[in-house]
């Protein structure tokens, strides 16, 4: 146990009143977490319709659960007498505190109050309703991370249209081989960077269905697109919200598209809504006085994250631009300088920062910080000793885990519980998770499978262009009939925490053992000579074996001695089978635009085979490094 929050603490965390609050309305005993958790599965007719009065979701009406049979867990349908809109949840908070504080890694700050957020957001629906967009229409957008992106889904949204975004920094390519499978009627992007109307103009040419382009940093003299400004440029309107649907499609994501063409999640409005309001007011405790902080893009699921806290009526908090810019601690600095309450990054921000040598709590305050979350990769158990001693020592650690593919989490943060070194502290209440054995048995004591065996909200819709469903079923329930298979490699702990050790599908299987890629960082980080490490499993004499990749701290060479190091590391804190057989320095470690390791790319690459969709990395060019390496020949 790293951290265990304050009687005071406990007693004040929303978590708290609301386990409170059920157990006394439903007339059970849910003294502690554990017991709320086993409740809110066992019954899940008890446990929504509770969760969703207590959060205030704003509906024309929310009818029962009335879960209807279903011969499948993919079948089930949620709340289908409920009509409602995601936006209006979003927009309850009308006043004149900050809504959207936004920064720049180049120094710029904007602030947008409650108030003008849903002045602009009504102009902007009002003009996309001019356009002719309407419930249903798929709006695309690429936008950098700053306001325009959250008032223009909004916009959308109340109309009843589908959003999809993709980072400004992705490829053409990735792009097209996203929006082009949703057939948009509207693309919105940013064209403040050099050459920007004309990659727009290429965009929209590959896009045959596109009606309307509309650019942030237009001129206002260019033809055939719509200035940004264009569309905030009129009278005061008054914003309607479209009611719908509980499980009208109202978002698709895109998985990271690295080993084939990226399949197109849509999500529906209410699971999301509910799925994700959950996290930020139980599981965050985050409410009216917070400020939420994410490092993250808009092509990332955890855009939506930043998104809900405005339904908590909370600030958010943008950064645009390297974590690294202005300076190397420039995220602490705007933690400090905009109070932030919730502050989220990734395990590989921490592990850069912890590899250099960086203790930011020596040179900033960071009092304001409650809850430290990360997510994107396993966060290795040296990593929580280093926030604790060099960040914050006060504040509650959340490694939470879940997916693009549920827009939720499966396993997430207690604050009103201890946090224990290396592990996910609680799974996520109303989510019947389980591991399972490859014969499909529940595993207890060892890693194994992660699935849910239980419907949850936030099921997808489906995957777009799969109108019978059967890529989606395939993707997730066909390893285990009936069972939601996530594809992570994780073991259930005695204290009812979850550990994570990386994607099942990248499992390293020397001599039959399955190792997970995470228990191999965990130990290579605390060599202070690597900076960041990759680990595949190598096809070798009807076997595999396993071939550790090292970025090194600049100067430092792979020598004889630095190679014992790692291995007696390796084997002295997991197990000989651990051990790599090689270890080959590398200049760069690729990565998706999300930044978890691309494992499967490189190892497609060391054995000669193609990688689609390399234009998915944030850094394709580094699979070259990878192509032909004279020491894994022998």
């Amino acid at each position: 146990m790293v951290w265990q929050p304050s009687p005071e603490r406990i007693e004040r965390a929303e978590l708290t009143r609301f386990r409170r609050a059920a157990a006394q309305a439903h007339g059970v005993a849910l003294d502690d977490y554990q017991a709320l958790h086993r409740w809110s599965i066992d019954r899940p007719d008890a446990f929504w319709p509770f969760l969703w009065d207590w959060l205030g979701i704003i509906a024309e009406s929310r009818g029962d659960l009335a879960r209807q049979p279903a011969a499948h867990m993919a079948d089930v349908r949620w709340f289908p007498g409920a009509r409602l809109s995601f936006a209006e949840n979003l927009l309850r908070r009308r006043d004149d505190a900050p809504a959207i504080i936004a920064r720049t890694a180049q120094g710029n700050r904007r602030e947008l109050t409650f108030r003008a957020l849903h002045d602009q957001v009504a102009r902007v629906a009002t003009s996309l309703a001019e356009l002719g967009v309407t419930a249903g229409d798929r709006v695309a957008a690429i936008l950098p991370y700053g306001p325009e992106g959250f008032i223009a889904m909004l916009a959308a949204n109340s109309l009843g249209a589908i959003w999809s975004s993709c980072a400004p920094d992705l490829g053409t390519d990735g792009v097209i081989d996203r929006f082009g499978q949703i057939a948009p009627r509207v693309l919105i992007a940013e064209a403040r960077r050099r050459d920007g109307v004309r990659r727009v103009r290429e965009l929209a040419a590959r896009l045959p269905t596109l009606e309307h382009t509309i650019v942030l940093g237009a001129g206002a003299g260019e033809r055939d697109v719509t200035p940004w400004e264009r569309l905030l440029d009129r009278a005061p309107t008054e914003l309607a919200f479209r009611r719908l649907p509980f499980d009208h499609p109202a978002f698709i994501l895109y998985t990271s598209g690295t080993t084939g063409q990226p399949k197109c999640i849509v999500h529906g409005m209410g699971g999301m809504l509910l799925q994700l309001l959950k996290e930020h007011r139980l599981h965050y405790d985050l409410g009216r006085d917070g400020r939420f902080f994410y490092y993250t893009s808009t092509g990332w699921n955890m855009w939506y994250w930043v998104a809900i806290a405005l339904a908590a009526e909370a600030t958010i908090v943008l950064h645009d631009g390297s974590p690294f810019q202005p300076g190397p601690t420039a995220l602490f600095d705007l933690a400090d300088a905009e109070g932030v309450t919730v502050f989220g990054v990734s395990p590989p921000y921490l592990a850069t920062l912890r590899a250099s040598g960086a203790r930011p709590r020596a040179i900033h305050r960071l009092d304001t910080i409650r809850t430290i979350l990360s997510t994107g990769s396993p966060l290795s158990p040296e990593l929580y000793d280093w926030v604790y001693d060099a960040v914050a020592p006060h504040a509650c650690l959340s490694s939470i885990s879940g997916g693009t593919e549920i827009n939720a989490c499966f396993a997430t943060g207690n604050p009103a519980g201890p946090v224990r070194r290396g592990e996910l502290q609680v799974l996520a209440l109303g989510m019947a998770v389980d591991v399972f054995d490859e014969e499909g048995r529940p595993v207890r004591g060892a890693a194994g499978e992660l699935v849910c065996t239980s419907p949850f909200p936030s099921q997808p819709v489906g995957f777009w262009g799969d109108p019978e469903r059967r890529r989606y079923l395939a993707t997730y329930f066909e390893r285990y009939p009936g069972v939601w298979h996530h594809g992570d490699f994780a073991e259930l702990t005695g204290s009812g925490g979850l550990i994570i050790s990386g994607r099942s599908d990248a499992t390293l299987k020397p001599g039959g053992h399955r190792i997970g890629t995470a228990e191999i960082y965990g130990q290579v980080e605390q060599i202070s000579e690597v900076v960041d490490s990759l680990a595949i499993a190598q096809d070798w004499e009807a076997d595999v074996r396993i071939v550790l990749f090292v970025l090194l701290q600049p100067g430092v060479v792979l020598d004889q001695a630095l190679d014992r190091r790692i291995r007696l590391q390796i084997q002295r804190n997991t197990s000989p089978h651990h051990v790599p057989a090689r270890i080959v320095a590398v200049a760069d470690i690729p990565r998706t635009s999300t930044g978890k390791k691309a494992e499967l790319a490189v190892r497609a690459v060391v054995h000669g085979q193609p990688v689609k969709n390399a234009g998915a990395l944030a850094n394709p060019e580094a699979l070259e490094l990878y192509r032909g390496l004279p020491s894994l020949r022998s």
